[in-house]
């Protein structure tokens, strides 16, 4: 009679227990749809936003940047990187700079600061005796990202600009040692150029 009583009492037990887990799958089964969908409205959103912001962005000269916010060379004051023709260029929407590059216009490449210095300066000097364009080569110092998108943008924006350039034919960076600036170019299309002591150069090719 014991035996009867205890396969009873676990059939039971095993139907109750089936019975209400059937529930709560119902029960969730809306709730996960619904976090999924909501999900999914959140990820296109974030999509068309970033699609938006590229589609509208454009490449600007700029006569500032906030030097704090680069990470690579904060040293760097506005006068050095607007001096014998070294530019900074943003990625500009809705007027907000998106992303930052700063470049300098050489005939060699440089290994270090001081070697671009010193080149753009000398690069500069003979643009002006012969009233010629400065430099042949696009020396790319630093450059830094705002927004989600910015640090890839601008490559492609310079890039473009360059090629159309009817002096320049080299697009080489100037790069600090470190596994992400290697990695970010890399990833954009560069090949490393050379790695120096206390740099790294990679080039796009033009």
């Amino acid at each position: 009679m014991r035996k009867i009583l205890k396969n009873v009492k676990k059939k039971l037990a095993s139907k109750y227990l089936k019975n209400n887990n059937s529930k709560n799958t119902i029960k969730f089964k809306p709730r996960i749809k619904a976090r999924i969908r909501r999900n999914k409205q959140i990820i296109n959103k974030n999509i068309d936003n970033f699609f938006e912001w590229v589609k509208g962005a454009e490449l600007v000269e700029l006569k500032f940047c906030n030097i704090k916010e680069d990470p690579v060379r904060p040293e760097l004051d506005i006068i050095f990187r607007r001096s014998y023709g070294r530019k900074i260029y943003g990625v500009k929407y809705k007027k907000e700079i998106c992303a930052v590059m700063c470049f300098g216009f050489t005939e060699d490449i440089p290994k270090t600061v001081k070697e671009l210095d010193l080149m753009t300066k000398d690069a500069y000097l003979k643009s002006a005796q012969r009233d010629q364009n400065i430099g042949k080569i696009a020396i790319a110092y630093t450059i830094w990202s705002k927004k989600k998108g910015g640090g890839k943008m601008i490559v492609k924006e310079v890039f473009k600009m360059i090629k159309k350039s009817n002096h320049l034919n080299r697009l080489i960076t100037l790069s600090p040692l470190t596994e992400m600036a290697r990695n970010f170019h890399l990833k954009n299309g560069a090949k490393e150029l050379q790695i120096n002591e206390e740099t790294q150069n990679f080039e796009y090719k033009v």
